[in-house]
Order: C-alpha cells, then sequence, then structure tokens
C-alpha cells in the first residue's frame, strides 16, 4: 500500500475530516536533502476536522504525526500539514 494510502486512512479514522488532502510533492524537492527516488519523500496534508477544536497549533501537529505513527514518520523525509 502507498504511503498516501497510509496516511489518508489514518488521518480518516483518527478524526473524520471534513476535509483531507494528501499531496506528495517529493518531485518539487529534486537535488534536496532527502529526496528518494520514485518520491515519497516529501509530503502536504491538508485537514479540517471538528476534532481540532479547542487545541492549539502545537496539539494540533502532535495529534497528527501520533495518528500517522512512528512506522510512516520514519520513512518520510518532511511533512508539511495545513489545518484549517
Amino acid at each position: 500500500m502507498k504511503i498516501s494510502d497510509q496516511m489518508a486512512t489514518r488521518l480518516t479514522e483518527a478524526f473524520a475530516p471534513t476535509l483531507l488532502e494528501v499531496h506528495d510533492d517529493s518531485e518539487k524537492h529534486r537535488g534536496h536533502a532527502g529526496y528518494q527516488d520514485g518520491g515519497e519523500s516529501h509530503w502536504q496534508i491538508v485537514i479540517a476536522s471538528p476534532a481540532f477544536d479547542g487545541m492549539n497549533r502545537l496539539a494540533r501537529h502532535r495529534a497528527i504525526h501520533a495518528a500517522l505513527g512512528k512506522d510512516i514518520i520514519g520513512r518520510i523525509h518532511a511533512l508539511a500539514i495545513d489545518i484549517r
């Protein structure tokens, strides 16, 4: 299963988002640190969910990292998170 599918599944299960976009931005970082042939190294997540209500920015980011899990976080180089 692709990392993007795993990310989407875990984020959906954890937050029941009203908006979820998972983008592989690896190609934009060709030649930069952490780039891997075949992509799946640099990611952007756009997410909105009532589950984030009452959380500050740091708590939201921590919750996303926890939902993704150490196995996914350990396999990627960069993660940009846009919480709406």
